[in-house]
């Protein structure tokens, strides 16, 4: 078997390294600080809830819109770095100002939020799509679980040092909030160190030639691709599945800490509960990958689908910490392997010097579909004053996920393979 090159290294440590924001500041920290804003602002639980739902939901609606073009633009010459760059430099920077945002000013904290979850998600969009120029088809099942588990150790380290801050502040004389905006930095400063190997290493290697004109005939590629999609069934009823389950996915993962402090986690437990999740989602990521390498990724995201259901159903009863745990437990077992494996199963169906363009579009449904739960989980807390009944909704998208993903064909071919010549 051939060993991890130096490119895919590159790549892998980007997901160590933006790991740290995904759970700092979209799962535990920055979700806790602003339970604590929004409660010293006198907003009750269910309410600050929702807020939360609809701040998630207005930052992935806004590179959801963006994604599709910028993709496009993306795949010609040099591009596709450049956006890169661009997004990840925002998302650091939101996400280090916010530890100076004055006590109280929970807007402020939503608009902070906003803006590093626009860098994180269009970062994201690139990385995604360079998944392509690292690595061959055989090797992206492992090498895209290598990046979601790596990743979920990276991220634990920035993760245990805030906690400890946390957990020690009274010795350390500062109160629980200045900790809490000392990880917030500790956080910004994690995701860019680890991010140079991907600026050093990483280069666009498939991409379209420059031309004149390119945003009018991006614009052009783009609505001819979109026009053509159907005919394209794999990837089609592929994005349809990923839109739905992936919905779920991602509103477990944004809305998990809120969850835990309505039903009565306490926060301590609940950081504790949220580490060691990074920690049991490892080698479960690792196993997805090599499942995938004998049952096929399809069958792997049937299974996590599956598990995501069972998941949902479990949400709608827990009423103590244990049962909180249990159910953070199963969350690990499969929450990356589903990511990972979407993205890999994706990038074997579209052609590779149009990588960032497809990305764009996958982006569309993935990041359309982080709005949908999130806000529905908002409005069903907020009009029955419960969180279990707006967490269990989120049961009908891995439902009609999961059907739809029944009926992607098996055995099936790239667009590369499709417009090859025959031999």
């Amino acid at each position: 078997m051939l060993k991890t090159t130096k490119k895919e290294w590159s790549w892998i440590f980007y997901d160590w390294a933006n790991s740290a924001f995904a759970i700092v500041m979209l799962t535990a920290i920055l979700p806790l600080f602003f339970k604590d804003m929004a409660t010293h602002a006198g907003i009750d639980g269910s309410t600050s809830t929702a807020f939360w739902g609809y701040a998630n939901s207005i930052g992935t609606f806004f590179i959801a819109i963006m994604a599709p073009i910028l993709g496009t633009v993306a795949d010609y010459q040099g591009f596709k770095k450049r956006f890169f760059i661009f997004f990840f430099v925002l998302g650091v920077f939101f996400t280090s100002i916010m530890a100076f945002v004055p006590m109280g000013q929970w807007y402020i904290v939503l608009l902070f939020y906003i803006l590093s979850i626009i860098g994180f998600s269009g970062a994201n969009l690139f990385y995604d799509a360079f998944l392509i120029d690292v690595t061959d088809n055989k090797r992206m099942d492992k090498i895209s679980t290598m990046g979601f588990a790596y990743g979920y150790i990276g991220s634990t380290i920035p993760f245990i040092l805030s906690i400890v801050i946390v957990l020690f502040s009274d010795n350390l004389g500062i109160t629980t909030v200045f900790a809490y905006r000392f990880a917030f930095l500790i956080t910004a400063l994690w995701w860019g160190l680890f991010t140079i190997p991907m600026l050093k290493n990483v280069n666009q290697i498939h991409y379209i030639e420059r031309e004149e004109n390119s945003l009018k005939k991006s614009f052009i590629r783009l609505t001819s691709t979109l026009k053509n999609i159907k005919k394209h069934k794999a990837i089609f009823l592929f994005l349809l599945a990923y839109f739905f389950y992936n919905d779920g996915v991602g509103t477990i993962i944004r809305m998990a800490a809120v969850f835990g402090a309505d039903v009565g986690v306490d926060s301590m437990d609940l950081l504790l509960i949220l580490l060691m999740t990074q920690f049991v989602a490892f080698p479960f990521a690792l196993l997805y990958g090599k499942l995938a390498t004998k049952y096929s990724g399809k069958t792997m995201l049937v299974v996590a689908v599956s598990i995501y259901i069972f998941i949902c159903i479990y949400a709608y009863q827990i009423d103590s910490t244990l049962d909180f745990w249990i159910l953070a437990m199963m969350v690990a077992s499969s929450q990356g392997g589903i990511q990972a494996l979407s993205r890999s199963y994706f990038g074997r169906l579209i052609p590779k010097n149009r990588s960032s363009e497809f990305f764009g579009i996958y982006n569309i449904f993935g990041r359309f579909s982080s709005i949908l739960g999130p806000t529905l989980v908002g409005l069903i807390s907020q009009i029955t004053g419960n969180t279990r009944y707006g967490v269990f909704s989120v049961i009908v998208f891995f439902l009609i996920g999961g059907f739809l993903l029944l009926k992607v064909p098996n055995n099936v071919k790239s667009m590369d393979d499709e417009a090859a010549p025959a031999s």
